[in-house]
């Protein structure tokens, strides 16, 4: 078992969880429906931070956030606030993006776009999907909020 996670620890995810049997299900399908649903969002969110790299999904849900924003002040001031919180180098919340990904918006800056982040969502998008998603469905969280459910082993 996982150091991170106490026995009592997974019955009160358990018991707090209330997503539908359905729906815990369904984040074992793809990271998209995993993101899809706010309850999702939140264990995953939990379990990258036992890895401590929740920095990826917060950065993913910021975009999706930030792609909302209409106002140019406001998504000005909501590119320099994600810049300083995740992109620039030695950040809070640093994301691990290769530098081209990192100068370009920091290119962009004086202008952002609605788009201005979409090349490092993306590429931290793929780093979930391929490095931290299928840990967290093998984590003794998952496992253990199927089996709550009536799935699992």
């Amino acid at each position: 078992m996982n150091e991170s996670y106490s026995w009592l620890n997974i019955f009160c995810y358990c018991s707090l969880c209330r997503a539908p049997a359905d729906d815990v299900v369904a984040w074992g399908e793809s990271l998209e429906q995993l993101l899809e649903c706010k309850t999702g969002q939140l264990v995953f969110e939990d379990f990258l931070r036992t890895e401590y790299s929740e920095e990826n999904l917060l950065f993913w849900l910021a975009c999706q956030e930030y792609k909302k924003i209409t106002s140019e002040a406001e998504m000005t001031l909501a590119a320099k606030r994600m810049y300083t919180e995740f992109v620039q180098v030695d950040a809070p919340r640093e994301i691990n993006i290769d530098c081209v990904a990192r100068e370009e918006i920091s290119g962009n800056l004086s202008q952002p776009g609605p788009n201005c982040f979409d090349g490092a969502q993306r590429l931290i998008y793929a780093l979930m999907e391929n490095d931290c998603y299928p840990r967290f469905l093998k984590s003794d969280i998952y496992q253990a909020l199927l089996e709550h459910n009536g799935f699992g082993s």
